[in-house]
């Protein structure tokens, strides 16, 4: 299965807006820096893409993706599901066979999710998903590409079933608790502060074992 992995990334000056309350501006790009990291990193590690996609309109971001060895696609769209629908669209020019959309906060992603999720797509035709703590789409995976259309936003993990009924295509849910942790609200940033390494106070400050995570 040929499959292309898309993350799509806000300007870094726009992302986790909703942290305000607890990290100033410049802490919240470094947040976001090294939560991106992280999924590539993963995604890297897991071995099982055809191509792994950034998409963006932050040049910040396209810089950072290059150094991760990943592609880069300049978002040409104002809006989530607009910029999904351009990567689908560069993925189906590619020939992919199915994509994977994944958000870029996910400090608690693993390997075995990303093999769990492609694990579930094998049987054949069909959409993959994995609920959000909020009831949104941690994870959306679509065999083919053009499955179902894209339905982010509040209460998506709802929305992408019902889609998938409405195209007489299977749903198969992958219940995680590392994908469903994302990091959007203040009780997020506490809770990752005390279940994740290396995030204990400023994110840019790094720990013993990531000193320059923010570089």
């Amino acid at each position: 299965m040929r499959l292309w992995l898309i993350v799509p990334v806000k300007s870094l000056s726009e992302s986790k807006s909703r942290l305000a309350t607890v990290l100033p501006v410049g802490e919240r790009a470094g947040l976001m820096r090294r939560l991106l990291r992280h999924v590539l990193t993963i995604a890297q590690a897991a071995d099982c893409f055809a191509e792994i996609m950034v998409i963006s309109r932050d040049p910040q971001v396209w810089a950072l993706a290059h150094l991760a060895g990943v592609g880069v696609l300049r978002e040409d769209g104002h809006t989530l599901n607009a910029a999904l629908e351009q990567a689908r669209q560069a993925a189906l020019g590619a020939h992919a066979e199915a994509i994977l959309v994944l958000p870029a906060d996910l400090p608690q992603l693993t390997v075995a999710d990303l093999d769990a999720l492609v694990a579930l797509a094998q049987s054949g035709p069909g959409v993959v998903i994995a609920p959000s703590s909020m009831g949104g789409t941690s994870a959306l995976l679509l065999r083919p590409p053009d499955a179902i259309p894209f339905g982010f936003g509040v209460e998506s993990f709802a929305r992408h079933c019902l889609l998938a009924q409405a195209a007489d295509l299977p749903c198969r849910v992958h219940q995680s608790p590392t994908l469903a942790f994302d990091v959007d609200l203040p009780a997020d940033w506490v809770a990752l502060r005390n279940t994740v390494a290396g995030y204990h106070g400023s994110p840019c400050t790094g720990s013993a074992s990531t000193p320059h995570a923010c570089r």
